[in-house]
């Protein structure tokens, strides 16, 4: 019975592939799922379980000269994607509503690139969560952030795998651009107490967080209401809707906690003094 399953599983899996896009086989890790798997449950393995232990006799790692450049080096590498971005369809061509995959010509060739570093820079925020458990800020390392880190490159490696482009990478975007945002405040704070007055918008990062969910969901959500937009993988518009959405209630919640009612942070949203989910997205 169990070498019937898997002989089944194995058939589908490769009628399913033959639908992947031939541009991207030879990429690093887009061979097949399983290489990002293997990272993915190291990653999981390490900030849940071996790194604590690990870190549990020894003192915290002074990593602030190292979380400076990696902070700064986010931060220039976000804006690259956003030019990538831009320059591959969102500012030229694009109609910000039916947009297709374009898998034959040289600007989509460009996008798909984009689309692939976008996910190579999903393994690199990986080191926030392994930076607070060498820092032993272990009360940072809450299930969401850890999940949110681990599901991002999962989805995305089906995302350019086989729909590298067109209404599916607006979201890419658009957290390129809160990236820019937000790396740039950690790095400043990194810099020690003589750069805090230079922080004042700080109190803005979850107003900045609400409105990117609430225009990645109002993007996306217009796929339901076109007749006729024959978008080519359609899964991957509902899968980034539904994240939108999610993250979107959870913001909300946090502001009103946070805000509204001007509660202190629940400790496990607490980070560097500003929320969990704002480094996580």
């Amino acid at each position: 019975m169990f070498n019937f399953f898997t002989s089944r599983a194995v058939i589908l899996y490769d009628e399913w592939i033959k639908e992947a896009d031939p541009r991207v086989e030879d990429w690093l890790l887009m061979s097949s799922p399983v290489p990002q798997t293997m990272i993915i449950v190291g990653y999981i393995y390490f900030v849940a379980s071996l790194g604590p232990r690990l870190m549990d006799n020894r003192k915290p790692f002074d990593l602030k000269n190292v979380m400076i450049v990696y902070n700064f080096s986010i931060v220039a590498f976000s804006l690259y994607m956003i030019y990538e971005f831009l320059m591959s369809g969102w500012a030229n061509g694009y109609s910000y509503q039916c947009d297709l995959v374009d898998y034959n010509s040289p600007r989509g060739l460009r996008m798909a690139w984009t689309c692939w570093l976008y996910y190579i820079s999903k393994f690199i925020e990986m080191l926030d969560t392994i930076f607070f458990v060498l820092r032993k800020k272990n009360s940072q390392v809450t299930f969401l952030h850890v999940y949110h880190h681990s599901i991002m490159p999962f989805t995305w490696w089906f995302g350019v795998k086989f729909s590298a482009g067109g209404l599916g990478t607006f979201h890419a975007l658009v957290n390129s651009a809160v990236h820019v945002i937000m790396y740039s405040y950690y790095a400043l704070a990194a810099l020690g107490p003589a750069y805090q007055k230079y922080l004042w918008w700080k109190k803005h990062m979850t107003t900045i967080q609400l409105i990117q969910f609430v225009m990645v969901t109002a993007h996306v959500g217009q796929f339901i209401l076109m007749k006729d937009c024959p978008y080519q993988f359609p899964v991957f518009l509902y899968v980034i809707g539904l994240y939108g959405l999610i993250f979107l209630v959870l913001f909300l919640n946090f502001y009103y906690h946070a805000y509204t009612k001007g509660k202190r942070l629940p400790k496990v949203l607490e980070q560097n003094g500003s929320g969990h989910h704002k480094r996580e997205v």
